[in-house]
């Protein structure tokens, strides 16, 4: 997406909807340029950034992680403490996310101390046992609700969230520690 339709996007964004900027080893000249066009909430950092680099814009920033055997998520918890949260998405050698592709959720521990944003493969089919699994914060999906490459597809955008909710809704009844928590889906 090109900075003008980004800034042509935010302008038709519903007040209180968070706007967050999604790079992948772009240049800080390169973040910053978006940010003095483009109004973002909130930086979304996809590739082999430092922490070093994604604090220095001044804003809340997200780091993903690509989850494979022999990645140790408490040590990337720590590496980026300062940040809002994880985004745990699947490796796939040479793309940076994207790519529908799921991981093993059992990689990920349940001790982790910054919120888990999950992603990578999550459909209608799965979320279910995802959340019960991981219990995230947040679910990130694209491609598990589209109906062709980068269409969504609101019958399935509607039963995704339907299931999020019905598993919510299941879990807070089952453990008194989930009441009041609300896995939210990001698209």
């Amino acid at each position: 997406m090109s900075v003008q339709q980004a800034v042509q996007l935010t302008d038709v964004v519903f007040p209180f909807v968070t706007i967050v900027g999604l790079f992948v080893n772009a240049t800080a000249d390169a973040v910053r340029d978006v940010m003095k066009s483009v109004p973002l909430d909130v930086l979304q950092f996809h590739g082999d950034e430092t922490a070093a680099f994604c604090e220095q814009f001044g804003k809340p920033y997200l780091k993903a992680i690509r989850v494979r055997d022999g990645v140790d998520l408490v040590q990337c918890a720590a590496d980026f403490a300062s940040a809002k949260g994880l985004i745990l998405d699947a490796y796939v050698e040479g793309t940076p996310g994207g790519t529908g592709s799921s991981f093993d959720w059992a990689l990920i521990p349940h001790d982790l101390p910054l919120p888990v944003i999950l992603s990578g493969g999550l459909n209608t089919g799965n979320i279910g046992n995802a959340i019960r699994q991981v219990r995230p914060y947040a679910v990130d999906i694209s491609s598990g609700v589209e109906a062709s490459k980068g269409i969504k597809d609101a019958a399935k955008m509607d039963a995704f969230i339907h299931e999020v909710n019905r598993m919510d809704l299941l879990l807070s009844h089952r453990s008194g520690a989930m009441r009041g928590h609300r896995t939210t889906v990001r698209t």
